[in-house]
C-alpha cells in the first residue's frame, strides 16, 4: 500500500496579528496536487490541524473546499481521509462528514466517549484493496483500550496480511518539540504502547518537525527503510516560525504487507516565503540605525519574506522604531513580513518565579467551556486558595444565574399574554 501522509495545515492563520497565509497555502497546494499526480498513492492522509482556529472564515472554508474536490476530480482512485486536530472544531468537522462521504472522502472529527458495542468502530475503519486506515482524531486522554479493539477486529478480518496504517493528532514520548514554544513538561505526552499493538505505520499530527519515533538521527533522510511498526510525524505544511530551521517535508510510504517493510520517502515543500532572523550572520544588532539599514537592504536584495531582529538589549530604541520598519516594508506590499517580537541578546537577569507556570495553546483554551477545567490546571501556582472553596462559589453563582434566567422567563411569559 503507498500512503501520501502530511498534517497541519493550518488554513487561515494569521500570523502576527496581521499576516494573512492564503497564498502560501495555495502554494503548498499546488506542489501537493502534483505530487499526487506523481506519486499515485493508494491513499492520501491528513492528520488533523486542517484549520487554525475552531471557526475559520468563509474564505478558508473555501479554499478547503476547492483544493480537495479538484483533488478528488484529478486522482479519482485515491482515498483521501482527513481527521480532525486539537486546533479543529471535532464536532464541524464531523458534520461535514456525510457530504465529503459523497465524494469518497472520509473525514472523521470525533471519538465516542465510551465504547459501546462494535458499531462506532466503524465509523473509524476505511477499508481498501490495499489495505486499511484506521483513522483517529485528537482525543484529551489515552484511549488504548478503545484503539486496541479496533486494531483486534482488522486482525480477524485481514487473512491476506494487508497493510494497516493507523492516524493519530498526538504528542508520543520520545518526539522533538524543535520549533515549537512548549516548555518542559507542559507538553502532555503519551507513550507510543498506549496507540495498541497491530499497525504498520501510525500517520502522526501534531508536531511540526518530521521526524520518526525512536530514529530521529536518520528522520532527515531523503529515504529510508524499516521493519513495521513505525511512528511518524509528516511535520506541518507551512513553517510558522523562525524557529524551525528545518526542511518541511511530505512524506511518502509504501508498506508491503502487514508486519513487514516500511519505506518513506521526504518530498520537500518549496516555501513561497522563507524565515529569517537578521543579521543574517547570526551576530546583533548594536543600534536600531543599524537594524533599520539591513532592513532595508533586506527588501531590496530578497524581496519577500518574513524577518525578526536580534537586537542588543542594552541598545536604546525609539519610540516609534517598530512604525519605522514597517515604513520600510511599505513598499514590497507585503511581501516582507515582520515579526515585532525582537530576539534580545546579551546579559539578562533571570526571572524565576512562577518558573513552573503552565503554557496553554490557544486551541486547548478555546475547548475550555468550563472556567473549573482552567482553574483547576494553575491552582497550584496559588496555594493560599482553597479549591473546594472555589468550586462552592461557582455553584452558588451558577445557581444565582439560573434563579434569574428563571425569573426573567416568568416576566416574559406575563408580558406576552
Amino acid at each position: 500500500m503507498k500512503v501520501l501522509h502530511t498534517a497541519d495545515l493550518h488554513l487561515g492563520q494569521i500570523l502576527y496579528q496581521n499576516y494573512e497565509r492564503g497564498d502560501e497555502h495555495a502554494h503548498y497546494f499546488k506542489q501537493l496536487m502534483q505530487w499526487c499526480k506523481d506519486e499515485h498513492p493508494d491513499v492520501f492522509l491528513l492528520s488533523g490541524d486542517v484549520f487554525d482556529i475552531q471557526q475559520p472564515s468563509s474564505s478558508t472554508k473555501k479554499a478547503f473546499n476547492d483544493f480537495f474536490v479538484s483533488l478528488h476530480r484529478e486522482c479519482p482512485d485515491m482515498a483521501i481521509v482527513i481527521t480532525a486536530g486539537n486546533h479543529d472544531s471535532a464536532s464541524r468537522i464531523q458534520a461535514d462528514s456525510a457530504i465529503w462521504g459523497c465524494a469518497g472522502m472520509r473525514l472523521v472529527g470525533m471519538m465516542p466517549s465510551v465504547d459501546d458495542g462494535k458499531e462506532w468502530m466503524e465509523q473509524h475503519i476505511v477499508r481498501l484493496k490495499q489495505g486499511y486506515i484506521v483513522a483517529i482524531p485528537f482525543v484529551r486522554g489515552e484511549r488504548k483500550a478503545m484503539l486496541q479493539s479496533i486494531l483486534d477486529k482488522i486482525a480477524d478480518e485481514n487473512r491476506e496480511g494487508k497493510p494497516v496504517v493507523m492516524m493519530a493528532h498526538s504528542a508520543v514520548t520520545g518526539l522533538d518539540v524543535t520549533g515549537h514554544s512548549y516548555e518542559i513538561g507542559t507538553l502532555e505526552t503519551q507513550d507510543l504502547s498506549s496507540f495498541g499493538c497491530g499497525f504498520d505505520y501510525l500517520a502522526l499530527g501534531h508536531i511540526h518537525k518530521p521526524q520518526t519515533i525512536g530514529h530521529q538521527d536518520d528522520s532527515m533522510l531523503d529515504e529510508v527503510t524499516y521493519t513495521a511498526p513505525v511512528a511518524r510525524y509528516s511535520g506541518s505544511a507551512l513553517h510558522v516560525s523562525c524557529d524551525e530551521k528545518y526542511p518541511h517535508t511530505v512524506s511518502v510510504v509504501d508498506i508491503d504487507r502487514h508486519g513487514g517493510n516500511v519505506n518513506i520517502r521526504q518530498l520537500r515543500i518549496d516555501e513561497l516565503r522563507h524565515f529569517y532572523e537578521l543579521p543574517l550572520d547570526g551576530s546583533s544588532f548594536n543600534n536600531t540605525e543599524e537594524a533599520l539599514v539591513a532592513v532595508k537592504d533586506f527588501c531590496d536584495k530578497y524581496r519577500s519574506g518574513y524577518i525578526r531582529l536580534r537586537i542588543d538589549r542594552k541598545a536604546p530604541r525609539p519610540s516609534d522604531f517598530i512604525q519605522q520598519i514597517y515604513d520600510i516594508l511599505a513598499v514590497t506590499g507585503d511581501e516582507v513580513r515582520y515579526n515585532p517580537k525582537i530576539i534580545e541578546t546579551g546579559v539578562e537577569t533571570v526571572i524565576t518565579e512562577n518558573i513552573n507556570k503552565p503554557v496553554f495553546a490557544v486551541a486547548d483554551l478555546q475547548q475550555m467551556d468550563d472556567p473549573m477545567e482552567f482553574i483547576e490546571k494553575i491552582i497550584h501556582l496559588y496555594p493560599q486558595f482553597d479549591l473546594e472553596k472555589i468550586r462552592e462559589d461557582f455553584k452558588e453563582v451558577e445557581s444565582e444565574i439560573e434563579r434569574h434566567e428563571a425569573a426573567e422567563a416568568v416576566e416574559t411569559a406575563k408580558k406576552k399574554k
